[in-house]
């Protein structure tokens, strides 16, 4: 198993949206490099640290599961969304998603700056200058001591 971060403004969809509705369909990925993650790494199984970002303050509020294989993001071909792709076709998309499920909310969140002062998270890619990606991965220790900082056992 392997396991990752997924970051989303909870303005848009947060994890209560995520526990309300039990399974969503994880869309909207536009770099390619994110999508590479979910389309080649990602398997079914896989647990996700869910991060709310662009909050105040940013932090890691709950856990994920992948349910699903990839499958082609419906928004690509939509041209009244912002994730329309006019050079994506039916035959060969660009986009991927892949659905989640809700495994449980943390009782407090951990927040970015309490992520950023722990010593064993050092080399987690969430916490390296520059990145900004929806979806990184995380190795297990990391993943393991942000549950043991959240309270949590997984």
């Amino acid at each position: 198993m392997r396991h990752w971060l997924i970051k989303s403004e909870p303005d848009v969809f947060g994890i209560d949206d995520l526990a309300r509705v039990g399974r969503e369909p994880w869309n909207g990925i536009r770099n390619y490099q994110a999508r590479n993650f979910m389309r080649d790494d990602m398997e079914v199984g896989d647990l996700a640290l869910f991060y709310h970002s662009n909050a105040k303050p940013p932090g890691v509020v709950g856990i994920a599961r992948v349910v699903s294989e990839p499958y082609a993001d419906d928004l690509q071909f939509d041209p009244q969304s912002d994730y329309f792709d006019a050079k994506s076709t039916a035959e060969a998309p660009r986009w991927l998603m892949r659905d989640f499920e809700f495994v449980l909310k943390f009782p407090e969140m951990v927040t970015l700056d309490q992520l950023k002062g722990e010593p064993a998270l050092e080399g987690m890619r969430v916490l390296q200058r520059g990145t900004r990606l929806s979806i990184t991965p995380v190795e297990p220790d990391h993943f393991d001591q942000v549950c043991s900082m959240a309270g949590v056992k997984v």
